[in-house]
């Protein structure tokens, strides 16, 4: 390591730390990195010939800030420039901060091998270890998340796997998230995309993972119990009435209705972080595959979130 400069001494000895700092610090001890790094190394740069490749754990780690600062790859460049504590994190140095074009193609990797996924994987794994992952109950939801309408790009059209649906009295275009958490703690252990204008059923068989006893859901995924691909299972189904029927149910009914709705409080959470927290209420690429890579690994930095009080020391 190359001696410290005058920027970085003065640094180490600032007042107080701040809040990117204080966070980045826990996300450090939150992240299983050698169990993720491994999943990359297989197709990650050996560095024999050409310019030697920047060390792994440096761009999974600039990767990962990257999707929860929710920057483009010339804004995360930038960052790294100008804030110490990314450097830091990132275990890099101001006089070797990768170009964009470096973060475009470590970003491309996973997306070509779809290593999003794998992953998460390795992130609910090592909850499954400290007995986090419990799999007696499912709740299963869906969101819509919001695409570029637009026809003012180079092919003069939206994009094609993306679609208008409406809600409510409202249109939206984009893609829909569905994802099943589990009905005690709340994290997420299944996760499939469509565009907006599939119904919440449709995708509802890859939300299951075929352990649970019981499966929450609102009022769109009335008649599951119907379909073909669930009819096999041995669940109990509490699906939400539809609105319509509350008028004319009992009083013990609607005190039922208001269980259920307590329940499925839990799978509001994920959204609410993915969405607010993460910023990723509007698709940042075209196409499903490349969203869907990305919110895998965001769903898996939920989960992390989520049980942060158990997991830090």
């Amino acid at each position: 390591m190359s001696q410290l400069t005058f920027a970085e001494a003065e640094y180490e000895h600032k007042k107080r730390k701040t809040r990117r700092e204080v966070f980045l610090e826990k996300l450090d001890q939150l992240l299983p990195w050698k169990a993720l790094e491994s999943t990359i190394a297989v197709y990650y740069a050996s560095g024999s010939t050409g310019r030697p490749p920047y060390p792994l754990s440096s761009m999974l780690r600039i990767h990962v800030m990257q999707i929860i600062y929710n920057l483009s790859d010339p804004a995360m460049e930038d960052a790294l420039y100008e804030i110490e504590s990314m450097r830091r994190f990132a275990g890099i140095r101001l006089s070797r901060v990768p170009d964009e074009t470096t973060i475009l193609n470590f970003r491309h990797l996973l997306e070509q091998h779809t290593l999003g996924k794998k992953l998460f994987k390795k992130i609910n794994r090592q909850l499954a270890r400290h007995g986090l992952m419990v799999r007696e109950g499912s709740i299963v939801d869906a969101t819509i998340i919001e695409a570029p309408s637009s026809t003012k790009n180079k092919g003069k059209a939206r994009d094609p796997e993306m679609h208008q649906t409406k809600k409510g009295n409202q249109w939206h275009f984009g893609m829909k998230c569905h994802i099943g958490v589990d009905d005690t703690v709340g994290l997420i252990h299944s996760l499939a995309t469509t565009a907006a204008n599939e119904h919440d059923l449709t995708a509802s068989d890859q939300l299951l993972h075929g352990k649970e006893k019981r499966v929450w859901g609102d009022a769109g995924y009335c008649g599951i119990e119907k379909r073909e691909e669930h009819k096999n299972r041995k669940v109990d189904w509490f699906i939400a009435e539809r609105p319509g029927k509350r008028s004319t149910m009992s009083k013990v009914a609607l005190e039922c209705e208001t269980i259920k709705a307590s329940v499925r409080a839990k799978v509001e959470h994920p959204f609410r972080v993915i969405k607010g927290m993460f910023g990723y209420s509007k698709v940042r690429y075209r196409g499903l595959a490349k969203n869907t890579n990305r919110l895998y690994l965001l769903a898996g930095l939920h989960n992390l979130l989520r049980v942060k009080r158990v997991l830090l020391p």
